[in-house]
């Protein structure tokens, strides 16, 4: 009887280890995902299993693979760019935690900054609203072995996410477009990941300078700014210290985005040039602090709005912000 009990927890074991779900995590070292060790598994069938070098996963541990690994020893598998795809779907999704006061564009920047428009259909969501403690799918494993888990299905709309739907469809499509750009926000800018995207955005600009330059009323965004002043007199009328992050947004559709601290998100805010008196009227993506490169700026604007704004100082410039 004892070793039928003792049997049954081996299988039992075993099994859970092959379901059990995938969730990204984070250190000083990257992104991974943690592995509970089931019977007869050791450093060699990690490695297929989860297609990465045996001696990665036990330096990433800071293990020696003399000492092998232990039954419910639980092992942290880094996540590459040899194991893990960002770009489109396979069977086996990692999943992401959302943190508190985290919003989509916050979870693409933790998670090697993934396009918002692969996060949107990855997890069905027709709007950006996400909750705290929200599994959103991050990117997929590419394995070699089909022992891991079946993919699991798309998580289910939440209440918020219900509830944004609300938004016009023309908002949703218009972020949308914008979501290129969130995974080069001001960050550096030529990152390896960039440059895979550059070759369609050199097709998108070209086209894209005339129609930001001859745009005469301040972009998309003005007849909501003057909804928005209606219903919310302006607070603030302030000059700003300012940088350019670089979109393919705006070129066609005078589309013009921002990064500001102390503004909601969606917010659209007024911004001057003080030589030569042009306005243009942006969206709020996102904060600011938290981000190293964005130190020394009050204010982010995306270059197309630059561009109409006649700005050519790529650095640093100031401007007149109303909100």
């Amino acid at each position: 009887m004892k070793k039928f009990i003792l049997l049954t927890f081996v299988l039992a074991l075993c099994s859970g280890v092959f379901a059990q779900e995938m969730i990204a995590r984070h250190n000083e070292r990257g992104m991974y995902v943690v592995h509970t060790v089931a019977p007869k598994e050791n450093f060699y069938s990690l490695g297929r299993m989860y297609n990465v070098s045996p001696k990665e996963i036990a330096a990433f541990n800071n293990l020696t693979m003399e000492k092998g690994l232990s039954i419910g020893q639980t092992v942290n598998v880094p996540l590459t760019t040899q194991n893990f795809s960002q770009e489109s779907a396979t069977s086996h999704p990692v999943y992401y935690v959302v943190g508190e006061k985290e919003g989509l564009y916050r979870v693409s920047v933790r998670n090697n900054k993934v396009l918002m428009a692969n996060l949107r259909k990855w997890n069905n969501l027709s709007a950006d609203a996400i909750s705290t403690g929200q599994k959103l799918i991050v990117g997929y494993l590419v394995s070699s072995d089909n022992s891991l888990a079946a993919a699991k299905p798309a998580p289910e709309k939440h209440e918020a996410v219900k509830a944004a739907e609300e938004k016009p469809a023309q908002k949703i499509q218009d972020e949308t477009v914008v979501q290129r750009k969130e995974e080069e926000r001001p960050l550096k800018a030529e990152t390896s990941k960039e440059t895979t995207t550059v070759p369609e955005r050199k097709t998108e600009q070209p086209k894209a300078t005339t129609a930001a330059v001859n745009d005469g009323n301040g972009g998309y965004f003005k007849t909501s700014f003057e909804a928005q002043v209606k219903s919310q007199p302006l607070r603030k009328d302030e000059m700003a210290a300012a940088g350019i992050f670089k979109t393919a947004s705006g070129w066609q559709d005078a589309k013009y985005y921002a990064l500001i601290d102390g503004v909601e998100p969606g917010t659209i805010v007024r911004v001057v040039n003080p030589n030569n008196n042009k306005a243009v009227y942006a969206k709020v993506l996102d904060k600011m602090t938290g981000i190293r490169q964005n130190q020394g700026y009050d204010i982010r604007i995306s270059n197309a709005a630059a561009t109409a704004l006649d700005i050519s100082d790529t650095e640093k410039f100031f401007v007149r912000v109303n909100y």
